[in-house]
């Protein structure tokens, strides 16, 4: 595996590009949310040469303040999950749809989602995963549409853990749509069926 922090490496200053080029996005409506409330944007954790990339909504304060993706309660959800299929954090690469903490963590608006999606695509291309693993309804049903799932398109309680095949750069990548790492927080029943949908991504590790 490259050296992530290897600054010579070409994912690591595309990724860089990414980062220098949010952290003065002043066309963001969330900019000045940022700014005031001294948060950081969140553009994505691990290493660069993920065979699995997970893709969440929005920061929530803990990240926003850190600058990393799922670092609260969810993350440590996810952590577990990760572990359930012999996999640590650094072994993939997660990031969000959307790159800065909408306020009250509210849903991401549409407008946002159009500004920041591009940089998601960027970071898609780069990285080149065999595998993308949506955890949320809005990375869900932006990714399903933008590679032609849009017809497949269903609520998540109906196509979690289903696997659907897309082409990224004309090679073949496997999506899957899989329940926000939080729902376990509030429903414990929900937890297992992660843990159940997880399996799947023991084909890409």
């Amino acid at each position: 595996m490259a050296n992530i922090n290897n600054p010579d490496d070409s994912r690591y200053k595309q990724l860089k590009q990414i980062l220098d080029e949010i952290l003065y996005l002043k066309d963001s409506p969330l900019y000045e949310y940022r700014k005031i409330n001294n948060n950081k944007p969140v553009i994505g954790e691990g290493t660069h040469y993920a065979s699995i990339m997970f893709v969440g909504e929005a920061p929530g304060e803990n990240e926003a303040k850190q600058g990393r993706p799922f670092c609260g309660a969810a993350g440590r959800i996810l952590d577990e999950l990760l572990a359930s299929i012999g996999l640590a954090r650094n072994e993939v690469y997660i990031t969000n749809l959307v790159k800065d903490r909408p306020p009250n963590n509210r849903d991401p608006l549409p407008d946002e989602i159009e500004l920041y999606s591009p940089y998601l695509d960027r970071q898609i291309e780069i990285i080149q995963p065999k595998c993308i693993a949506t955890l949320g309804r809005h990375s869900m049903k932006y990714l399903m549409e933008k590679y032609g799932l849009g017809e497949k398109l269903a609520s998540i309680s109906v196509i979690h853990g289903h696997k659907f095949d897309i082409k990224i750069n004309k090679t073949k990548t496997a999506y899957i749509p899989l329940y926000h790492p939080a729902v376990a927080l509030y429903t414990a029943s929900k937890k297992k069926t992660l843990i159940d949908d997880f399996q799947v991504l023991k084909n890409f590790s």
